[in-house]
Parts: structure tokens; sequence; C-alpha cells
């Protein structure tokens, strides 16, 4: 009971501060000397396998031809470069360059609208621009990017790297980077070609398909343009149901709903399901979309929430965490989900706003330095969230049959997925067969689960099995897709033979950067290139860094062992001696 007191105290703290201003987080390079002998790391300060990526130089350009100049120069020393965006959002170690003597590019500056033309709706910007900056620009011109990502603070070129998404079946789907009609890339070149040069890509130009998510190895992304729409409205309810219905429902649901999505609670059998459509622009209404997960929050309640969650995790508490994650979702079903019917307050469903207000929230990023007494609660700087993210899409074909295997899970230990509500549970969004030859192949429903990650590797998580569990019978049983831009080393093994083009992509990926520059080993291994991306050492798969194969993969001085998993016979996952 001590624990749900310290949460319920939290939970009320939080609303308190949640609209105090918070320190942004810090820039993911730093240098020893001026852009010289630098690490870059992510948002939350470390990749799947923890390791620290170095390089020897870091530049900010500002300009197209300053951008030119740089892979010039790296090209002509044949150095080796990646891209960086000002927040870092990746999980995987896609901003790492090979050794300690590359190049980072950061896109910091490379920010601005470069043109906006009302009459083709159709908006030009430059790749480092976020997400937030270009919903707020064109809806200064009545006009709105379709589909979008929940969180504002990811960049054009890291949305296009990664093929990040919203949820939506409709139109060209919820992907942003199907809604790309044009692009500028820099890519190496020969010395006849000055080392460097823009290529650009249009629709009805196959190589659009492999720059549309280019996992950042076939250069840089200069400019973007969008297509987009006139400004609409939406109006959006949530309605909680028991989840008994749901592998049927989910098959249907979007095609009734054009921004429909989930948030599922394995462990307490609900599912609340989001109904969210476009009505007439003079519908009235106002609404607001301000996510709690997103907003500033005192480091002294998140080093209390972390405090709380890893003596659950060290004590086996289950219970605890079943209660805490019932208040969890309590609260925000209470703060309806962040949505407020006029910007300040809630006073029932349907929420109806125009579109640019619903889309996509971060107001933790858009504050000012304040020592870090607030944060985003992700941000390493201070003791909060860490985390694991398992994210996946499974074909609308074979989703009734995942979902029925994830419940077969649950029966067998109820309490195990209570691990997932203190992170509101299981976010399940609609995403179409894409064009991106790295794209989605199919239409889906992704899956992002989000869970504990121990500051310690060797130590095993509560319930570690049955996540463990889960992610092999998506990936291999059902063939899942992982999000590029998120997971665990795990779910990209031999990730390249589940597309159709995957070789196309390579070829144009030969073609732009034959010496491979922008590549480093673990871009090869997850392309196919250089074997499997594979770890070899006591305690790999407590990580996901590698598939259990024996008990050295796990951790045997702790009773963890390799076993095979219950509903999927073919897993082998990390199990603890008790619970068998």
């Amino acid at each position: 009971m001590g624990s749900e007191l310290l949460w319920r105290k939290c939970i009320i703290f939080i609303m308190i501060i949640c609209m105090v201003n918070c320190s942004p987080p810090e820039d993911p390079i730093k240098c020893t000397l001026k852009n010289s002998n630098c690490t870059i790391t992510n948002t939350y300060g470390a990749f799947p396998d923890r390791s620290i990526c170095r390089a020897a130089k870091v530049v900010y350009p500002t300009t197209e031809e300053e951008l030119i100049l740089a892979v010039a120069n790296a090209t002509m020393a044949n150095t080796k470069m990646k891209v960086a965006t000002r927040t870092s959002h990746s999980i995987p170690k896609l901003v790492c360059p090979e050794g300690d003597n590359g190049l980072l590019i950061s896109t910091k500056y490379l920010n601005r609208t470069l043109d906006v033309n009302v009459s083709s709706m159709t908006m030009t910007v430059e790749s480092g621009m976020t997400l937030r900056e270009l919903i707020n620009d064109a809806a200064k011109a009545k006009l709105a990017l379709p589909y979008a990502p929940y969180w504002w603070g990811l960049t054009i070129g890291g949305m296009m790297g990664t093929g990040a998404h919203g949820s939506s079946l409709w139109g060209l789907g919820s992907q942003v980077h199907d809604y790309v009609i044009r692009l500028r890339i820099v890519t190496p070149a020969t010395a006849e070609e000055g080392y460097a040069k823009v290529r650009t890509l249009e629709i009805g130009n196959p190589e659009l398909n492999a720059a549309k998510v280019s996992l950042g190895v076939l250069g840089v992304i200069s400019q973007v343009t969008l297509k987009l729409q006139p400004l609409f409205k939406r109006s959006i309810t949530y309605v909680t149901k028991n989840d008994s219905n749901f592998g049927d429902d989910a098959i249907n649901f979007g095609r009734q709903h054009e921004y429909a999505d989930f948030t599922w609670y394995p462990s307490q059998k609900q599912v609340v399901y989001r109904i969210d459509d476009r009505v007439a622009t003079n519908t009235s209404g106002n609404g607001l979309l301000d996510y709690p997960g997103f907003r500033s929050t005192a480091s002294l309640v998140l080093s209390s929430l972390r405090t709380a969650e890893e003596t659950e995790e060290s004590q086996g508490d289950a219970n605890g965490k079943c209660i805490n994650g019932k208040a969890t979702t309590f609260t925000l079903k209470t703060m309806a989900y962040g949505l407020t019917n006029n910007g300040i307050l809630f006073t029932g469903y349907p929420v109806v706003g125009y579109h640019n207000r619903l889309q996509a929230s971060g107001t933790c990023l858009d504050s000012l330095e304040d020592l870090t007494i607030t944060a985003c609660p992700w941000d390493h700087r201070v003791k909060g969230l860490f985390f694991h993210q398992t994210t996946f899409s499974i074909s609308l074909s074979k989703v009734k049959n995942f979902i029925e295997d994830v419940q077969k899970l649950v029966a067998l230990e109820p309490k195990s997925m209570c691990v997932l509500d203190l992170y509101n549970g299981i976010l399940i969004r609609y995403v179409t067969a894409s064009t991106a030859y790295l794209g989605k192949q199919e239409n889906a429903l992704d899956f992002d689960i989000t869970y504990y990650r121990s500051k310690d590797p060797m130590s095993p998580r509560l319930y570690e099995d049955i996540l463990e569990e889960i992610e092999q019978i998506a990936m291999f049983k059902y063939g899942a897709l992982p999000h590029w831009g998120k997971n665990r080393n795990l779910a990209f093994d031999g990730v390249i033979n589940k597309y159709k083009s995957g070789i196309e992509f390579l070829k144009v990926k030969a073609k732009y950067d034959p010496l491979g520059l922008f590549s480093s080993s673990w871009t090869d291994q997850i392309l196919g290139l250089n074997g499997v991306e594979t770890v070899d050492k006591e305690g790999c798969a407590l990580e996901g860094l590698c598939i259990c194969s024996q008990d050295i993969h796990c951790a045997p001085k702790k009773n963890y062992f390799c076993r095979p998993g219950k509903v999927y016979r073919d897993a082998r996952v990390c199990t603890s001696v008790y619970t068998n």
C-alpha cells in the first residue's frame, strides 16, 4: 500500500505542475573541443546496446550550400558520415558513424519553411524543421498535413528516415513520407562532380521510393515538398470497452473512423477506442490536445516515480504494479487523455477542434531552461522514465490471431501485463501499404509497447519472459515489420527479407553512396549486407541484443535461463525458474 500512496500523491503533484515550464532537451551531440572530439546519444541517453557513439567532428550547416560543402569535404577525405537531428528520438543506432573518426552533420539549423503554395496546396521545408513548426506554418495558410505522429518533436528528415506515422487507413494512409511529392538530397559524388551533388527526386522517379524511407544511408535530405489539404476540423470521443471482441473490432474499426486508434490494457481486459472523424468547419468547438505524457514534469516527481518502479521490480511486486497501473489509467481517463474543449477545460465528449490543434502535442519542448527543475519525463539528465520500446506492425489479415495469442498469455499470467499500464498500455495505430521500398508492405496495425528498462543491463525485468514472448510471436510467427526508429536489436534480425523491394533499395544505395560513407556496420547488418546483427555475450538476451539460445544469454546467476515459450512453442525466452 505504501507504493500506492506514493503514486497517488505523485499523480496529484503531476496534475498541479503539468503546466509549468521545464528545461527543454539538450543537444544530443557533446564535444570536448569546439565541434570536435564528439559523442552522440539519443534523447533517452542510451542505445539498445548501451554503447557510446563517437565522432571526430560535427558540422551545423545553415544552408543547402553549406551542406553540400560538408558532404564534399567528407567524401574527398573518405570520411564516414551520419545525419543528426536536434532531438535525436530514434532508439536504434541510426545516428552512429563508424569508429571514432566520423563526421556528424546536424540539421539543427536547417529548419525553415521555403515555400507555401496555397493554390497547389504544397509546402516546401528544410529537413530539420520539426513537426510542430510544419503544422503551425501550414495552419497559417489554412492548410494541414493530414496525418502525422502524435509527438511533435520529430523533424521532417527524421520522420522520413524511419517511416514515422499517425493512424489511418484512409487516403494515402498515415505515413508522412507518402505525402512527399518532391525532395532534394545531397549525396557523395565523384571528383569530377565536386565530391557532392544534389539530386532532385519527384513523383514518377522510382528512386523517390528509396529516399522516402532511407534510414539515413543514402545521403542528407535537404528539402522536402509535401502535398497538404485544406485545414479542417475533427471530432474526438474516447470509449472504453471490454477486450473480448477486440480481435474482430481491430480489423474493421479503422475503416469506420478516419483517425481511429486503440489503447489496450491487456491485464485489465480493456481497450480504449478512439472515435475520431472530420466534421464540417462550421461545427462548434475549439478543442486542444496537450497529452499529459508529453508535458513538463517536476524532476522530483519523476525521481519518486522511478524509485517506486525500481522498488517494485527489485521486490517482484506485481500487485504494486497492477495497483499503480490502474491509478495511471484512471488518471489519464479523468484528464480526457489531454483533450480540452476550449484549450483550458474538458467539459465532455465529443471534443471538436481544428486539426492543427488536435493532431500532435509535446509542450515540454516549448519551454525555457530552468536547470532541470522540470523536464520532459524521459530526459536522461534527471532520474526519470527509462524504458524499452518494442514497436511492430502486423497485417490486418493476421492481427486477430496475434491479439488472441496475447490474450492467452494474459490468461496464463494475469498480472504480467500490469507492467505496461504504467506506460499507458499498448498504443495501436493503423498504417497502410506504401510505395516506399522500406515502407509498410500491406495494411496493418502497428503495436507500440513501452516498458521498464533497468539501469543494470544484467538485471532481469518483472515478467520479462512474457514480454519477450510477445515480441517473438510478433516478429517470427506473424512476420511483423519493426518500426525503424524504435525497437531492440532482436527485432531487426533478417528484417530486409521482409521487404519485397529491398533489393531495389540496395541498388539505389549503391548508386548514391557507392563507398558506403553514410553507412555503418550496424546499418549494413540490418540491411543484410554484413551478416546479421548478433551479439553473443553474457546477458545479451535480457536487452534484446540476441535471441536466447543458451543459458548464458540470460542471467543464470539470477535464476533466469533460456526456456521454450508457453504459447509460441518455438520461442526461446529468458524465463525465471520460479515461473515454470
